[in-house]
């Protein structure tokens, strides 16, 4: 069913990635065991890399633990500390969880991964072309996802289309705050500039949706093969392919 939009009104698309732009099973059956599979190995390689530091100082703040105490310098046991810090992301990761540390972790392994060529991220056929289209007409296109700025980077930035990071302007991870918080909508329309009426959000979850309305966005849901059925609670649009998104 084609979904009409103002295009006077709207001036950016905001977009999740996972079971809307990209298969929620590459996401899940490809990134996520990559990092759960070389995350020791990063840490022992990268330990004393700022960004490794940073990241984990992050998880240790997530957990409510000392950094200082839970993370000692590298002389000091380094290698039983590296397998501590790594169940401790094992668990997180087996959970699903979304903690800030936790995912600034993945994304650097998968930095890794994407520079050596193991990992290409996979949009769906429509994306490209939707996303192209939209760009041509005016409309700005960023990103919100629970997936590090790092990821998200890294993710457009190496697909099996190419490179289509320059397509995009904003990148927002969960510093932002949570995705079912109507607050975070807010913080980014402020941090773009924009306001939240001017703004599209496309995701596949109803609580993301009903957030991104509660903050004065507009909203359409997208439904995807392998994404979970939308929660009934969302009374909006919806679109199974970016092709059905029309500007009026």
């Amino acid at each position: 069913m084609t979904v009409s939009l103002p295009r006077d009104s709207v001036q950016h698309v905001l977009l999740d990635i996972e079971g809307t732009v990209a298969d929620v099973r590459f996401v899940y059956n490809i990134m996520f065991p990559f990092a759960k599979r070389h995350m020791k190995e990063f840490l022992l390689h990268h330990w004393n890399e700022p960004a490794t530091q940073e990241a984990m100082a992050q998880v240790a703040a997530d957990a409510g633990l000392d950094s200082r105490s839970w993370l000692p310098n590298h002389s000091s046991d380094f290698e039983r500390t590296a397998e501590k810090v790594d169940t401790h992301l094992q668990a997180l990761m087996a959970s699903d969880s979304k903690a800030t540390g936790l995912k600034q972790l993945q994304g650097l392994v998968w930095q890794d991964g994407f520079h050596r060529g193991e990992l290409r991220a996979e949009l769906f056929p429509d994306v490209l072309p939707a996303l192209q289209a939209w760009k041509q007409l005016g409309l700005g296109l960023s990103i919100y996802s629970s997936g590090s700025v790092l990821a998200q980077k890294l993710f457009f930035g190496h697909t099996t289309q190419g490179d289509v990071s320059p397509l995009l302007s904003h990148y927002f991870d969960t510093q932002m705050g949570k995705k079912q918080d109507p607050e975070s909508y807010s913080r980014i329309a402020e941090e773009m500039g924009i306001a939240p009426g001017a703004i599209l959000f496309l995701s596949d979850v109803a609580a993301e949706l009903d957030a991104a309305i509660a903050a004065g966005m507009l909203a359409v849901a997208t439904i995807r093969d392998g994404n979970k059925p939308l929660d009934t609670t969302f009374t909006g649009a919806s679109v199974c392919s970016f092709d059905e998104i029309a500007w009026s």
